[in-house]
C-alpha cells in the first residue's frame, strides 16, 4: 500500500542524453505523497524524455544526477526494480499485444509489484471489474488482448485503470490527455484525483492546460531546452495559454500576466 506521508521523489542534477544528444540539462525536481505536479512545455523540450528517465529506459542515458526514492538511490536500477520501488508510467502510447488477455496481464503485473500479498483470484477480477465500471468501460474488457482493437481513449483510461489498481507510490501520465474527449477527460481527472488522495505522488506531462482545470495541480513546471525554466501555481498555465511557449524561449520568465 501507499505510504500517505513519508514517500519522496527527488529528482537531483538530472541530466540525460539520447544517442549523442544531450536532452535534459541538470534538472531538478521533487515530487512527495500526495502532490500534483504538472510539467508542461513545447515540443522536444524533454518531457518525455524526464519520464523515460525515471522508469529506467535503457535508451535513455543519465550522464549526471540522480533519481531517489525516499533517500534511496535508483538511478541505476533495471525498470523491473523500479516499478516495485514504487514507480509507475502510463504510456503515451500504450501498445497493443495480440493474444495476451487483459486480466493475465493485469494480475501478473500486480503479484510482480505486490509479491509478498495473498491474491484471490475471485477477488482479483471483482476488483478489475468495479474499475472498470469506475472508467465506464465495459466489463468484456478483461477478457480482450492487450489494448487490442481499442480506441485511443480507451487505452488512456486502462493506463488511468492500471494507476488505481497497481497504489504505486509514484505516477507519471504522459500526456495522458492527448486523443479524449471531454466526458474521457473528466473520467481520468476523477482517478487522478483518487490517486492524489490515497496518497500517491503525481506527474502529469501534457502541452495544454485542459486536464489541469479538472485535477487542480499543486505545482505546475516549464521545461523549455531541457531545463525547468519556472515553477509556480496556476498562474503559470494561464500565462502559457496567452504568451505560448515562445514567452520563456524569450527569456521573459517574470513579465507578469496583463
Amino acid at each position: 500500500m501507499t505510504d500517505k506521508q513519508n514517500n519522496v521523489l527527488n529528482i537531483e542534477n538530472l541530466s540525460v542524453k539520447v544517442g549523442d544528444k544531450n536532452i535534459l540539462k541538470s534538472l531538478n525536481l521533487t515530487i512527495k505523497s500526495g502532490e500534483i505536479h504538472a510539467l508542461m512545455g513545447p515540443n522536444g523540450a524533454g518531457k518525455s524524455t524526464l519520464a523515460q528517465a525515471i522508469i529506467g529506459n535503457p535508451k535513455y542515458t543519465v550522464t549526471t544526477g540522480k533519481i531517489l526514492i525516499n533517500g534511496k538511490d535508483i538511478t541505476d536500477l533495471q525498470l523491473y526494480e523500479r516499478a516495485r520501488e514504487g514507480i509507475f508510467l502510463a504510456f503515451q502510447e500504450p501498445v497493443s499485444v495480440q493474444g495476451l488477455k487483459y486480466i493475465n496481464f493485469l494480475r501478473t503485473a500486480y503479484m510482480s509489484l505486490h509479491p509478498n500479498e495473498k491474491l484471490e483470484y475471485k477477488k482479483f477480477i471483482e476488483q478489475v471489474q468495479e474499475l472498470l465500471g469506475l472508467f465506464r468501460l465495459d466489463k468484456s474488457f478483461i477478457d480482450r488482448s492487450l489494448n487490442d482493437g481499442l480506441s485511443g481513449g480507451e487505452k488512456k483510461r486502462m493506463e488511468a485503470l492500471q494507476m488505481l489498481l497497481f497504489k504505486p507510490k509514484f505516477v507519471i501520465l504522459d500526456e495522458i490527455d492527448s486523443g479524449l474527449d471531454v466526458d474521457a477527460l473528466k473520467i481520468v481527472a476523477e482517478a487522478v484525483k483518487k490517486a492524489k488522495e490515497s496518497g500517491t505522488g503525481i506527474l502529469i506531462i501534457t502541452h495544454y492546460k485542459r486536464i489541469l482545470d479538472y485535477v487542480s495541480p499543486d505545482f505546475i513546471h516549464v521545461l523549455v531546452d531541457g531545463t525547468i525554466v519556472e515553477s509556480g501555481k496556476a498562474e503559470i498555465a494561464k500565462k502559457i495559454e496567452e504568451y505560448g511557449y515562445d514567452y520563456y524561449r524569450r527569456g521573459e520568465v517574470n513579465a507578469k500576466v496583463g
